[in-house]
């Protein structure tokens, strides 16, 4: 879509914004003319667009000229929410116009042949997503018992911030790693023995079905009891939830190697642990990785819940249950949001790590 096709709509939305009032200040309806920021953003608007339109340029650098009024115009809603007025139909339609100025933005960033598209593009999508949440919180008048603003929940993460350290210490240095890296071993060295001793992989994967579809919440108790309110039984719980996950992808990876590969290592005359390490295993990565990648969400989840049934005065799950308890609900969303970064970092750390150590698979190269 050029620029000059996306104006239609776009001017269709921000036009009637300019005549209805934006807002309402008592019984007092407020209009544009009264809010100089209102005023400013339309101009940066109106400016950005005509230029953009009189002078078309490649999908990259249209996207870059309309940026600045894009700025101003999203600045418009929260400026005007922050001094108590009601918001109207004017702006509701004004934000309307904006969101569809940001859709073409990012459809013009996805056009582009430059490599920061891919980056961008999710970048400009989360934070609009996190716009709109602020704002929509905000003008709908939603209670923070029910919903925080994410400003009011960025001001928890640096007002706990000591608080949210020690328990991502807790939680994920103590009970995460350790458990993680117990599990997921435990689970590979098994699948190793199980694929050399058939009877013992057809006597365990109906239990991995089975233990996968044991909840948490009835393990995490049980863990509690035995090994004690500290880290090791969270770890414990880490280990039983990443076990089986391990066990099956590396079972299904060994099993993926073809027939012809396994014919010519053994015209070498090649052993067991030869085809292993240099055939089987390598065949394996995918499936490892998925593994891994898999776990590293399931890990973080189960020691958060588990923590719910008993731990020390410090924990991600401790403070989510607590602070719940005193209806602090920014504090709860502040340990949500850094338990959903530690997880997606972790995720898309493997991800990168994939990527580099099987580019030569054929399964990476035909993706």
């Amino acid at each position: 879509m050029t620029t000059r096709s996306a104006m239609t709509p776009l001017v269709l939305l921000i036009l009637p914004a300019a005549v209805l009032p934006l807002g309402q200040t008592g019984d007092a309806p407020l209009f544009w003319w009264q809010f100089p920021p209102a005023l400013l953003a339309l101009a940066a608007c109106a400016l950005t667009l005509s230029w953009a339109r009189r002078h078309p340029r490649p999908a990259m650098a249209e996207a870059v000229r309309l940026v600045p009024g894009l700025a101003a115009g999203l600045a418009l809603p929260p400026c005007l929410l922050a001094d108590a007025v009601m918001p109207a139909a004017g702006l509701w339609m004004f934000l309307a116009g904006i969101l569809a100025l940001a859709w073409h933005v990012m459809g013009r960033l996805t056009m582009a042949s430059a490599p920061a598209r891919h980056l961008l593009v999710p970048l400009l999508f989360g934070g609009l997503l996190v716009y709109l949440w602020e704002v929509g919180v905000r003008g709908l008048s939603i209670p923070a018992i029910l919903l925080p603003t994410p400003s009011a929940i960025a001001a928890a993460l640096v007002g706990h911030a000591d608080d949210l350290v020690d328990d991502f210490r807790q939680t994920v240095v103590k009970a995460v790693l350790r458990g993680y890296v117990l599990g997921c071993g435990a689970g590979f060295l098994v699948a190793i023995l199980a694929d050399r001793v058939p009877v013992l992989a057809r006597g365990l994967l109906p239990y991995g079905n089975l233990a996968s579809a044991i909840p948490v919440v009835g393990i995490a108790p049980i863990m509690v009891m035995w090994f004690g309110f500290d880290w090791p039984s969270k770890a414990a719980v880490v280990v039983v939830m990443t076990f089986f996950p391990m066990l099956v992808n590396t079972l299904a990876g060994l099993a993926a190697s073809q027939a012809i590969e396994l014919d010519l290592m053994r015209s070498y005359a090649a052993g067991y642990g030869r085809t292993l390490l240099m055939v089987r295993l390598p065949n394996a990565l995918p499936f490892l990785f998925n593994g891994l990648k898999i776990n590293s969400t399931l890990a973080l989840i189960g020691a958060i819940v588990a923590e719910f049934f008993g731990t020390p005065v410090v924990g991600m799950g401790f403070r989510i249950s607590t602070e719940v308890a005193r209806m602090n609900l920014p504090v709860v969303w502040a340990s949500i949001v850094v338990a959903g970064v530690t997880g997606s970092l972790a995720y898309g750390g493997l991800s990168w790590l994939e990527r580099t150590v099987t580019a030569w698979h054929p399964s990476y190269r035909r993706r």
